[in-house]
């Protein structure tokens, strides 16, 4: 089935945007199967994505509740902030920019085939090579992977990341070196968004402010820029609010910004 034009719901004028907070959306919503939660804070298990989210990240409690679900003296990347309290550290950061599907074609590819557990360790070949954002052991448990091979080798793919109520971000999108210039994770995009569509969501994605190829590409495929992003590496205190426990996790977390490699 093939769709040409799909409008986003527009938003209200006196509420936030759901995509504006859209990793907290996910973990409390679609995700929430896979969110592990601490009051105002959430994340996903640290072998399937690297995002962790705060209800409002205005409110201090959120960020105690941070620090008790990841540990003391954890380097974690966190989205839709501004500022952090006293007490943590911000490692390091940097600027995306959030895109919506407003007139994109969106087609399934024959030739695309469904990735699943199996495929991981290729899949992590192809990551490692092209570097367009993190992704790990579990990370096909967020949704649909698609891939397209040659002669038995994965060459391109594409799939779905956070799924805000109404939304799913495409992600992970890349080509082999070898065989860019050909289109494929264009065609990717378009199969993914299919199948988005086709189950009543809205396609949107992500991508560095400085990577203006990718940007340009998105939009001459019919995404709109909708609103600039900026993430966060932020290190939790040493020391954890009074009564709280938990074990401290793994260390520092890769960047959540996608830098699609693809070259038309």
């Amino acid at each position: 089935m093939s769709t040409s034009v799909h409008h986003p719901p527009p938003p209200s004028s006196t509420e936030p945007h759901i995509l504006d907070n859209a990793a907290w959306a996910a973990l409390t919503g679609p995700h929430a199967h896979l969110a592990e939660r601490v009051g105002r804070a959430a994340r996903y298990p640290t072998d399937v994505s690297p995002f962790t989210a705060l209800e409002d990240p205005a409110d201090p409690r959120a960020w105690d509740d941070l620090a008790a679900l990841v540990g003391p003296g954890t380097v974690t990347p966190v989205t839709a902030v501004q500022t952090v309290p006293g007490g943590w550290e911000t490692e390091d950061g940097g600027e995306g920019v959030q895109m919506v599907d407003t007139a994109l074609y969106a087609e399934p590819a024959p030739e695309a085939v469904r990735l699943g557990p199996a495929d991981v360790p290729e899949i992590l070949g192809l990551i490692a090579l092209t570097q367009p954002g993190p992704f790990l052991p579990r990370t096909v448990e967020l949704g649909t992977y698609l891939g397209i091979r040659d002669r038995g080798r994965l060459i391109a793919l594409a799939g779905e990341r956070l799924r805000p109520p109404g939304w799913t971000e495409i992600s992970a999108v890349c080509t082999h070196p070898d065989h860019r210039g050909r289109g494929l994770a264009t065609r990717l995009v378009r199969a993914v968004a299919a199948g988005i569509r086709e189950r009543g969501d809205t396609p949107f994605l992500h991508a560095a402010a400085s990577n203006t190829h990718a940007i340009r590409l998105y939009e001459s495929i019919g995404f709109t820029l909708r609103r600039r992003t900026r993430f966060a590496l932020v290190r939790t205190p040493d020391g954890q609010p009074e009564g709280r426990g938990r074990d401290e996790t793994r260390g520092r977390n890769e960047q959540v910004a996608e830098q699609p490699e693809e070259k038309e």
